[in-house]
């Protein structure tokens, strides 16, 4: 009873039900978005052309939550935004520029944000310029055929007119998202990505029953939802997983008053890189295909494989995510710099000196949970992926998809339950359950 009355103090603080309703509002906006057609495009047509492919595509139309196969204004979905937040990434490592505007604080963080706006843009024109190729090549193919054309109009109005909704589409979603996160709840993002997956999953489950009708197996059934239950909790356990490292604050006395002394500890999660390792990887495996459309060379060849999602890509993904679990630790967490901040609050670790060993300790550390944690990662992404392809379930259940859900749910109760403590309400989860209860109100 404690978690529903956790949830009935959510009405009784005006600013979080004012937040959660500007996030609904917002999901709400971009589900509508989601059917608005491209001009110029045959909805029906694209529709079967996007349901007998696999792969990149279906994670793509899975990703911007039935809109590719709609071909609508928002298409290409938050992936450019992705791609973008990649690439500022990587500008950190090669450039002293980036790196030093991030150290600057908010008002550097606020310049990496606006470049990151320009470079969204800008992929989203490369991008809707590839897409409208690619669906003028799609008459050639299919023309005449079983399904008809796909662009009723070819040529240079059709391309214009792409390029311009669909990276209008584009900017208006990430627009979105950073409203969703300013004044909602949770990451705006994370969230658009959330409903995205989620919106598939009831068109996911009657495709499946409607394509097995009078095959289906209790037993198989049984297997896959114990093997999504399964996974769900292995999320769960591994996203509130930490290794903690003991800190001794060291004894001062000021006048007659002693401060310090006391032993703490310094957490560190077993994901640090939560879900950004398969978003990115998911959206450096669609450049293959962003790029054929542009006619380069050698790009054709690879989208081809990669679109089979068979062990190529399920290998060639679980590598991109390893790596990307590195990489995205070593650039957002700085040992460094957390050896130098307890070294000016005058903590310590015990058996360790301050200052450069402090560093290379943490530093090891974190190397050893990453591997933990980036193995955790890619298990999951991949291995309910083959399941469900060989228990011909929708791609929808997949583990990039799943650990997505699960992830992104946890952050938003977390943030939820952060807003009910500080107003003096327990949290979601009660007063024994959760590590910090508040007062209950007179």
């Amino acid at each position: 009873m404690s978690l529903f009355s956790g949830y009935a103090n959510i009405p009784r603080m005006p600013e979080l039900r004012a937040r959660i309703l500007f996030s609904l509002g917002v999901l709400v906006v971009y589900r509508m978005g989601v059917f608005i057609t491209t001009p110029g495009v045959d909805r029906t047509v694209m529709q079967a052309l996007v349901s007998q492919s696999g792969g990149l595509v279906s994670m793509l139309n899975m990703f911007s939550g039935g809109a590719l196969e709609n071909l609508s204004i928002f298409a290409l979905g938050i992936m450019p935004y992705i791609s973008a937040s990649i690439i500022m990434q990587l500008m950190g490592l090669v450039s002293k520029q980036v790196e030093e505007m991030r150290r600057e604080g908010e008002q550097g963080r606020r310049k990496l944000e606006q470049w990151t706006r320009y470079g969204t843009i800008v992929l989203a024109i490369f991008q809707s310029y590839s897409v409208a190729m690619l669906l003028e090549g799609q008459n050639a193919d299919v023309g005449g055929g079983q399904f008809g054309d796909v662009v009723a109009s070819p040529g240079w109005g059709f391309r214009l007119m792409t390029i311009l909704t669909l990276t209008t589409g584009t900017t208006l979603i990430m627009w979105l998202g950073e409203q969703a996160t300013d004044r909602g709840i949770g990451n705006g993002t994370s969230l658009i990505i959330f409903a995205s997956i989620v919106s598939g999953i009831p068109s996911g489950m009657g495709q499946y029953f409607a394509a097995n009708a009078g095959q289906i197996q209790p037993l198989s059934l049984l297997v896959v939802a114990g093997i999504v239950l399964a996974c769900i909790a292995t999320v769960v356990f591994f996203e509130r997983a930490q290794r903690r490292i003991p800190i001794q604050y060291a004894r001062r006395q000021v006048g007659r008053r002693v401060y310090g002394g006391q032993a703490a500890h310094l957490p560190l999660k077993v994901n640090m890189a939560s879900m950004i390792p398969p978003i990115f990887a998911s959206s450096l495996l669609m450049m293959p295909t962003t790029l054929s459309g542009m006619n380069i060379p050698g790009m054709g060849r690879i989208a081809a494989v990669l679109n089979r999602g068979d062990w190529v890509f399920n290998s060639v993904f679980a590598g991109l995510i390893i790596f990307f679990c590195f990489f995205y630790t070593a650039v957002t967490f700085q040992p460094v710099d957390v050896a130098d901040n307890l070294k000016r609050q005058q903590a310590n670790i015990p058996g360790i000196r301050p200052g450069r060993q402090t560093a290379e300790y943490i530093d090891r550390v974190v190397s050893r949970v990453t591997v933990g944690g980036a193995l955790y990662i890619a298990a999951i992404c991949v291995v309910p992926s083959v399941v469900a392809s060989a228990f011909r379930i929708p791609f929808q259940f997949g583990g990039t998809s799943l650990m997505i859900v699960v992830g992104v749910a946890l952050e938003t109760v977390n943030q939820i339950e952060a807003h009910l403590i500080t107003q003096s309400y327990e949290g979601l989860t009660g007063p024994r359950a959760t590590r910090l209860s508040g007062r209950r109100p007179a």
